[in-house]
């Protein structure tokens, strides 16, 4: 019993490390995800009625990103989301140019107070996670 008492911490420690660790993988597959939603809906042409090709504005593509966050993080607190799309020339957006859209999220721990379990991990909280996608214009 008195073994088991001592090393019952450090097991239920380990445990729930390997959960946040997962999470954080998780919610980093979904912030690339994300950035490649946001590149691909604003580099496929749209056609309106008249035939003029109408992109996508950047508050378009930042709400796309973020409905996909919504719908797929486990931890997605407000105003932790910057999403930057970029043309590469913001006058042309025709055919061939390069969309870049970086989405970066602020993690804030989800099971374990890092920094009070490990003082000197204090530096990641909250864990930034981040990805960019580059795609060309249709």
């Amino acid at each position: 019993m008195v073994e088991f008492a001592l090393i019952l911490p450090l097991l239920i420690i380990i445990l729930f490390g390997i959960i946040e660790f997962g999470i954080i993988m998780y919610d980093k597959a979904i912030v690339t995800n994300a950035s490649r939603e946001g590149a691909r809906a604003g580099v496929v042409l749209r056609l309106t009625s008249t035939g003029v090709v109408n992109p996508l504005t950047s508050t378009e593509i930042e709400t796309i990103v973020n409905n996909y966050l919504g719908s797929h993080l486990i931890s997605f607190p407000p105003q932790s989301v910057v999403t930057l799309p970029a043309w590469d020339d913001p006058t042309n957006k025709s055919s061939g140019s390069l969309l870049t859209v970086t989405v970066r999220y602020q993690y804030n721990w989800f099971i374990l107070p890092v920094p009070t379990f490990v003082p000197e991990l204090a530096g990641f909280n909250p864990l930034n996670l981040s990805a960019t996608t580059v795609m060309r214009m249709e």
